[in-house]
């Protein structure tokens, strides 16, 4: 399956309008992963080009009642719960084992496209006409950059999939290091391992993102739904219920959606606690530490 985010998404300079160069140039920056700097705004961290679309969206981005939202920060299982939320909510015109069902010649990105990494990437303004009347979008965004539509919108849903940050560190590790040019070699563990501690990765830091949605969760769990990758993963059944009851499709009786589809074609085998195999117990001891410091008194445990 082609990759979550292309390395065209990466470029610098080449689609920024003046406007925006003009703008980044005021903001702090720090050393990039793949592109050569991230950008801090509105306290997280982007890419040049991301930002770009980060702006557009939150000027011109218009929510709507029925809305849906996807949020992960990146590498913590986005492709696979766009494929169950999608499957999910569209059941009843696609039954899952249906021979021409949208998921077996489309990519997952592309049915649940991202607001400002594909939308609104390129300052572009795109034509919602054709989307259907219950629209699916993804976003990394953390809550404070949401389109103020978003925010203000208290109909629309927000599904939030949080995973383990030594395992989303692991797999942002070896996405990046794909996506590098050979002639710049591959970024260490250690490099890039005090980076992601100290927030400066894509849509970082991990540990406010996800606990600003936490936080919303509790305050309002009508619309804010938190999921662990982890919870899902070792009970799926359980977990697809709450989603399914969130989203307003709840399951029978008998552990069947209400159309009769079995749960289990919504999940695919993923990989839990992969960071085992490398990250020693220093790295280990350190991001463990800041997670218990800046998830103390939340209730929040990964």
């Amino acid at each position: 399956m082609p990759s979550e985010i292309s390395p065209k998404y990466l470029q610098q300079e080449e689609t920024l309008t003046q406007e925006c160069k003009n703008f980044i140039s005021t903001l702090p920056k720090e050393r990039g992963w793949l592109a050569s700097h991230l950008y801090q705004y509105q306290g997280f961290w982007y890419p040049a080009r991301h930002l770009q679309g980060v702006i557009s969206c939150q000027k011109h981005f218009q929510a709507q009642h029925s809305d849906i939202f996807l949020v992960t920060t990146p590498k913590s299982g986005t492709t696979w719960l766009k494929a169950v939320i999608f499957t999910l909510v569209n059941r009843t015109r696609y039954p899952p084992v249906a021979k021409n069902h949208p998921l077996l010649s489309n990519n997952p990105h592309d049915l649940v496209p991202f607001l400002e990494i594909k939308l609104y990437v390129d300052n572009q303004i795109p034509d919602f006409s054709s989307f259907p009347s219950l629209r699916l979008f993804a976003t990394h965004l953390p809550h404070v950059s949401l389109p103020e539509s978003v925010k203000q919108n208290s109909a629309c849903k927000i599904v939030y999939l949080c995973r383990n940050p030594k395992d989303i560190f692991v797999s942002l590790w070896h996405f990046t290091n794909k996506l590098r040019p050979q002639e710049t070699g591959t970024n260490s563990i250690s490099e890039v391992f005090d980076l992601f501690c100290r927030g400066v990765t894509l849509f970082g830091p991990f540990w406010e993102h996800a606990l600003e949605y936490w936080k919303l969760s509790i305050e309002n769990p009508d619309r804010v739904l938190f999921l662990k990758f982890e919870d899902m993963k070792n009970q799926p059944a359980t977990h697809l219920r709450r989603l399914a009851e969130f989203l307003g499709s709840p399951f029978c009786w008998n552990g069947k959606l209400t159309s009769g589809e079995k749960n289990n074609v919504f999940f695919r085998r993923g990989v839990v606690g992969d960071w085992v195999n490398y990250l020693g117990s220093e790295l280990v001891e350190r991001i463990d530490r800041i997670t218990q410091d800046k998830f103390s008194g939340s209730g929040l445990v990964i």
